[in-house]
């Protein structure tokens, strides 16, 4: 037995250990495939970076969020760790039953530690094994977060793990017997009763069931090891390792998650000049080595959890987008198509799969053999769903974009509604097409209504006495329904004594929609237009309605040299609510629950701003709905879709409507004028169905304060119907 033991056991590790340095060889290969990025983008602060990694393993930030699958997964990945030297010791064991670690092999603290590991490890995967039993990847209406995921792949790890820390404890029990343990002690903390079970037996038949699963455990991890090597992209396995350069290597060092901005054109590792672009640039992704080198790294390293997939609106509302299927589909393509792109210029010896794999285009029908398909590509809402829940730090909305990028710019290929879009920014710099003096309709309106006049810099008010520029946002300025937000707000700032200002005529769109569909030329014209109207008309600080340009202008402007103080409307009204400059006093009746605009929400991190003003407004009884702030569903219009039909599976605003009348509301609040008309849409479709009470209404949360607040509060409008054709 001992001798059989000791033969299958090295051979093995043999095998193993130089299978493994080929495959980490293999990836490191593959992903070094991928196009430079900007020099120090993503190396820099690598102290900062250090402690981002420390800081996610340990806590088990982003898995921790779900409750008892983080703890599970906590010990599992902490117990693949530091149970290496139980290894060490089974190999002791092949050739000395009753081997035990020099120094620290009795030493009752690492005894106690092993053990402690070792049965929450065995238990933490039991757990997972239950909980993936529970969600079977087969389970209807795509209510599994596995599904699509290698099943397969994930059963053999999970047995893996469970067999060897049932290993453990077994050799533990053993150790028990061959050292004499006659009673408990601290030292053998959960195996002696193992140790009990085992005492009847012969000291030989105990040496030899030392020899027997020592090599069971020897044995399961190497084979572990030999399976993994030979299968470079099994990323339930491999993202034990490639988990930790990919987020030591993420946007942002401190750990936040790659939202906000998006990040600029780069080709070859240096920046594009739109205005004198090089000849071999490239534009966006048509070609899987044409992502970034983290991009490549980032599909390596999916271990096909599902999270991303469990809450991305648009495959929970039937469409074919799962960013979870799209990184694995990307990963399986640059896997396959490594062997053609590594062989340089003679290509006679790549296997032919791979050259078949090379042929493929990375966007394309089935019919056309393509990668991503388009329906996938163009149903993204860019709300950050995914990147936010993902433990490894793939930034998926990156690399959507960059495919986006190409297919618009080079290609002319995209939903045709869209154009109709970007041809109103480039000729009239608003998405409806309406004349730019429309912009100053509401404020005739607003002075009519109140006889508040809103000033403009440069023609009623000099910079120099303005506290805040208000960026009212085409949708604020030109959209009926976003235009009762923009008065309300433009009231409680006159109401405050707050001085503002707006840009009116000299505004124009900040470019949101375009750069998020993939025209990055629109947007870098737009936003140098809008920068050098900022900058020549110098304000202290800017205030918008709209989440989309408050994302912009604070996130993305500095790229194009706009540096400037931004802050939410919410925001603003919240601190006027603290200095007492606005006082909530009269009562709105009614049940209330609140939708997080994505792009203020897990983007920029503003939930507490809205909720407070709400729970100032005397009457107001707030509910939330069952996806709220970082895991809150999306209205549908990000990423270009308020230009785009939904012509697949369920609208995403008619699920979000369905989840908040669920709770039989009076008032759906929101802070985002795109937000207002997806869901107001929706509302009104269900009030035609007779779903939804003719009461109900669709507000801002500004409208809300303004009626609070007002001495004597007008009795709240029915919502009227946006003659503007937008997608809903």
């Amino acid at each position: 037995m001992q001798i059989a033991a000791i033969i299958v056991s090295l051979v093995l590790a043999v095998v193993g250990v130089a299978l493994f340095a080929r495959a980490f060889l293999q990836i490191y290969g593959f992903v070094r495939l991928g196009q430079n990025v900007p020099a120090g983008s993503r190396t820099n602060d690598w102290k900062d970076r250090t402690v981002t990694v420390v800081r996610e393993f340990l806590g088990h930030t982003r898995m921790n969020q779900w409750g008892i699958v983080g703890v599970a997964h906590w010990f599992v990945a902490v117990g693949f760790y530091t149970l290496v030297l139980t290894l060490v010791n089974a190999f002791g064991q092949l050739f000395s039953a009753d081997f035990t670690l020099p120094v620290i092999g009795k030493w009752a603290p690492y005894e106690v530690f092993t053990e402690l590991i070792g049965v929450l490890t065995t238990l933490g995967i039991i757990v997972l094994i239950v909980i993936r039993q529970l969600s079977k990847a087969n389970k209807p209406g795509r209510k599994s977060r596995f599904a699509g995921s290698n099943a397969g792949q994930a059963y053999f790890v999970e047995s893996v793990v469970l067999i060897i820390g049932l290993a453990i404890l077994t050799l533990r029990g053993l150790e028990g017997v061959l050292r004499g343990v006659h009673s408990y002690e601290v030292n053998f903390l959960f195996s002696y009763p193992l140790t009990v079970a085992f005492r009847g037996l012969s000291t030989g038949t105990v040496e030899n069931l030392v020899y027997l699963v020592a090599m069971i455990k020897i044995a399961t991890s190497f084979i572990w090891m030999i399976v993994v090597s030979l299968k470079t992209n099994m990323g339930v396995a491999w993202h034990r390792f490639l988990g930790f350069p990919n987020i030591w290597f993420k946007r942002n060092a401190k750990g936040e998650v790659a939202l906000g901005a998006l990040l600029p054109m780069h080709s070859g590792g240096q920046p594009i000049d739109f205005e004198d672009p090089a000849d071999d640039a490239v534009f966006g992704v048509s070609q899987v080595e044409e992502f970034s080198w983290k991009g490549i790294l980032d599909f390596s390293t999916c271990t096909e959890c599902g999270r991303c997939q469990s809450q991305c609106p648009a495959w929970n509302t039937g469409k074919p987008l799962s960013p979870k299927l799209l990184i694995m589909n990307l990963r399986e393509h640059a896997y396959a198509k490594a062997p053609y792109l590594l062989a340089g210029e003679d290509k006679s010896n790549v296997p032919a799969a791979a050259a078949a794999e090379a042929e493929r285009p990375l966007i394309g029908t089935a019919e056309e053999n393509g990668v991503i398909d388009p329906d996938v590509l163009w149903s993204c809402t860019t709300c950050g769903a995914c990147v936010e829940q993902c433990p490894v730090d793939i930034e998926h909305i990156d690399h959507i974009v960059d495919m986006r990028r190409y297919q618009v710019m080079i290609e002319s290929n995209f939903p045709t509604e869209a154009g109709t879009m970007l041809k109103n920014l480039e000729n009239k710099g608003n998405p409806w097409g309406l004349a730019t003096k429309a912009r100053l309709d509401w404020v005739k309106e607003l002075k009519k209504e109140t006889g508040i006049e809103v000033p403009v810099i440069g023609e009623d008010i000099d910079p120099a006495e303005v506290e805040y520029l208000y960026w009212v946002g085409c949708a604020g300025a030109l959209e009926d329904r976003a235009k009762k937000t923009t008065k309300a707000f433009a009231e409680l700032l006159h109401t405050a004594g707050v001085k503002f200002a707006i840009l009116g005529k000299e505004e124009t769109c900040t470019g949101d929609s375009p750069r998020r569909l993939g025209n990055e030329f629109l947007f870098q014209m737009l936003g140098a237009q809008n920068v050098e109207t900022l900058n020549a008309a110098p304000v202290k600080r800017i205030v918008a309605t709209c989440p989309h340009c408050f994302n912009t202008l604070a996130n993305e402007y500095p790229q194009l040299g706009g540096h400037f103080e931004v802050i939410h409307h919410t925001q603003l009204l919240q601190h006027l609510i603290d200095e007492g400059k606005l006082l909530p006093v009269n009562p709105v009746e009614g049940l209330i629950t609140y939708h997080d605009p994505c792009y203020l929400g897990r983007h920029n991190k503003v939930y507490t701003p809205p909720r407070e003003i709400i729970e100032k407004v005397p009457g107001l009884r707030n509910e939330e709905m069952h996806r709220h702030k970082e895991r809150g569903f999306c209205c549908g219009a990000g990423g270009a879709r308020m230009w785009m039909e939904e012509r697949i599976g369920k609208r995403i605003n008619t699920e979000r409507v369905d989840e908040a009348l669920s709770l039989n509301p009076d008032i759906v609040s929101t802070a985002c004028p795109f937000c207002l008309v997806m869901l107001s849409d929706s509302v009104n479709g269900k009030k035609n169905e007779g779903a939804a009470k003719e009461t109900l209404r669709v507000v801002d949360v500004a409208q809300l304060l303004l009626e609070s607040v007002k001495a004597d509060p007008a009795a709240p409008e029915a919502e009227a119907e946006a003659p503007e054709p937008v997608s809903s």
